[in-house]
């Protein structure tokens, strides 16, 4: 059972459980806002108007992030309708890729054991199991710079031919330019920066002539470069937005109101390691190490991992997932730390997979104060989640401490990455009543059935982003700008400035017959009931009001 690695049956087994479960748990939850709804709506939008240039939320124009994502779930819709699990397909898909990628290149460049325990290990990290499993930004970006970071490493090994050089290195400027379209210009800005650093730390300045700079510009440009020329002729607007606003101002300035503590992605990448996190210090001590021959790959990982979570942590802005590209690089490093650790440290690692299966134990009964909104009863249906998580957690770990214990170490490996695989798909498919809750979906079916053809609905002093999805509706917003101030400062038109002028047009609808329905904030609500403005309740839980402007007897 020492040889675990070299079992094709093993391997393709684990493999097709991997890819089964992840597109299964794409669509047990209600997406979940704001991340989740607005991304399935801006596809949602692209689908219905067939403009896949200008993206668009609520209708209005929306240039904070390129459209990669939009375009993948837009044609995720076109395949297969609309959906939960096909509004997170995409990042699904990514997930699996950034685990498959993360394998494949460490056989060829560290060996087959090694690749083995990294895509155990990437395939079982708490946060990119979690991630992989939500509709937003980050894993597009992640997986996309997984291709950069692991054609890095292929086309760079002492061994690879010129033919593999030349073709990797292609497939590496390909992966940054799509993690461009993904995110923005971070997809550049980090590989090369960490290209320099480690040029600047080893001295391995013919590396440079290995990177294949003319032709793979061209990739990159060819690849990068029509939707900005497209999007910029159609919304001269977009390039100064995009560039300044969402580039410059978001890193350097505090406008965003995204900013944290210094240490929060420290403390993330710990989380976020789970149940790899025993060996993270040891495996950043062996990337310090000195290796045998012209290139380092260990130090690229420790460069590539290390210079991304500084950046971020010099940020202004500040997102928990903003850190998520690291992971394929940890997930190497402690494959590396597994294949030649000591006995001790891997039953370390495994014993403290059991505390934290003790520690989600623990916190079950105090579940229900965690709540807000009068929310305690979602959070009690959370509870036997998380118990048979925390039970998961704690036998698996103390099964692997026994494994490790006897020397079993791709045994051990394998059941330490099943564990913590399922602990996280349990704590994510117990979510969904606090999922539901959160996207307002149980008075679904009240707010359709009030809807009419001529029906407006307006959002006053909110934007409910999972709703417009669901409804696959469009809303007109009143007295609110937050993320559309741009779009709205081009398309005026599509919003109300004042409560004065959505009561006008209330009753103004009113009395023509016209059904209108608003999301309402409640104190707007309090106050405009104070003022005797027409309204019926259509539906309401502790988030959200929801109102119609023809009242019944």
């Amino acid at each position: 059972m020492n040889e675990l690695h070299k079992s094709r049956p093993v391997i393709w087994t684990l493999f097709a459980v991997f890819v089964a479960t992840t597109l299964y748990l794409l669509g047990v939850r209600t997406l979940v806002p704001p991340d989740e709804g607005r991304y399935a709506e801006m596809a949602r939008e692209m689908f219905v108007s067939g403009d896949w240039v200008t993206t668009r939320l609520n209708g209005i124009k929306y240039f904070e992030k390129p459209p990669l994502q939009t375009w993948m779930n837009a044609l995720s819709f076109t395949l297969f309708g609309l959906g939960e699990w096909q509004a997170r397909l995409w990042t699904g898909l990514c997930g699996i890729l950034g685990v498959v990628m993360t394998g494949y290149a460490g056989s060829k460049v560290f060996g087959q054991r090694t690749g083995f325990y990294a895509a155990l290990v990437l395939g079982s990290c708490f946060y990119w199991v979690a991630c992989s499993q939500i509709d937003s930004l980050d894993m597009g970006l992640s997986g996309m710079m997984t291709i950069a970071l692991c054609a890095l490493l292929l086309a760079q090994r002492d061994d690879a031919s010129a033919a593999e050089q030349r073709n990797w290195m292609l497939v590496c400027w390909a992966g940054m330019a799509l993690a461009v379209l993904s995110k923005g210009l971070i997809g550049l800005v980090l590989p090369g920066a960490i290209l320099v650093l480690y040029t600047l730390i080893t001295r391995d300045w013919n590396l440079w002539g290995r990177l294949h700079l003319i032709k793979g510009l061209l990739v990159f440009f060819a690849i990068a470069a029509p939707w900005f020329v497209l999007v910029g002729m159609r919304n001269p607007e977009q390039p100064y937005f995009f560039f300044v606003h969402e580039h410059w101002n978001r890193f350097f300035l505090k406008e965003h109101k995204r900013e944290q503590s210094w240490y929060i992605f420290f403390t993330l990448t710990a989380i976020g390691m789970v149940p790899w996190v025993g060996v993270l210090l040891q495996s950043l001590r062996l990337a310090v190490q000195k290796e045998a021959g012209r290139f380092r790959p260990r130090l690229m990982l420790l460069v590539w991992a290390v210079f991304i979570l500084l950046f971020f942590t010099k940020s202004n802005s500040k997102l928990p997932g903003y850190i998520l590209p690291i992971f394929p690089a940890l997930a190497l490093l402690a494959a590396n730390y597994l294949e030649v650790g000591t006995r001790r440290s891997r039953m370390l690692t495994a014993g403290s997979m059991s505390l934290v299966g003790v520690a989600l134990m623990a916190t079950v009964p105090f579940m229900a104060k965690m709540s807000k909104h009068g929310e305690a009863h979602l959070y009690q249906a959370f509870q036997p989640w998380v118990l048979a998580a925390g039970f998961v957690a704690l036998a698996g770990g103390a099964l692997a401490v026994v494994y490790a214990r006897q020397m079993q170490r791709d045994l051990m490996v394998v059941v330490l990455a099943v564990t913590g695989f399922a602990t996280t798909g349990l704590i994510l498919a117990g979510f969904e009543p606090i999922g539901r809750a959160r996207a307002g979906a149980a008075m679904l079916p009240a707010i359709q059935a009030e809807l009419r053809p001529t029906s407006t609905i307006f959002s006053v002093g909110t934007y409910e982003q999972s709703m417009t999805f669901y409804l696959q509706r469009t809303t007109v917003l009143v007295n609110y700008t937050d993320e559309f101030s741009f779009g709205l400062k081009q398309q005026p038109e599509l919003g109300m400035p004042t409560v004065d002028a959505f009561v006008e047009k209330w009753t103004r609808d009113a009395a023509a017959g016209v059904r209108d329905i608003a999301f309402i904030r409640a104190d707007i609500y309090t106050d405009l009931q104070q003022k005797g403005v027409p309204m019926r309740v259509v539906a309401r839980d502790e988030r959200r009001t929801v109102i119609a402007n023809d009242i019944r007897k």
